[in-house]
């Protein structure tokens, strides 16, 4: 599977996003199709997050949370982790961190 990048996260695991993950989140019919310009800012969140939370109903997942002050939202990436590899899952803007 082709990956559109690989970054080793604050949590020091490499995490890649696919291309497959990334039309699956900027598909025209995606409620997260705006994302589509928002590729940078993803590896930024995954290096430099202001905050990482583990999933309360999936331990292998971790919500990583990064503000960005002209949008005056967070943007949080999804990360799963397969053995000791990350995978973006999805990516979207939000106003809390929750």
């Amino acid at each position: 599977m082709d990956n559109l990048f690989n970054v080793t996260d604050r949590r020091g695991k490499v995490t890649k996003l696919t291309k497959e993950r990334w039309q699956h989140i900027t598909s025209p019919t995606s409620p997260h199709a705006y994302m589509t310009n928002h590729l940078e800012e993803v590896k930024e969140t995954l290096i430099a997050p202001d905050k990482i939370i583990e999933s309360v109903y999936d331990d292998s997942k971790f919500h990583f949370y990064k503000y960005y002050k002209n949008r005056k939202q967070y943007l949080r990436v999804i990360v799963k982790y397969l053995k000791a590899n990350g995978l973006v899952v999805t990516s979207y803007f939000v106003k809390n961190i929750s």
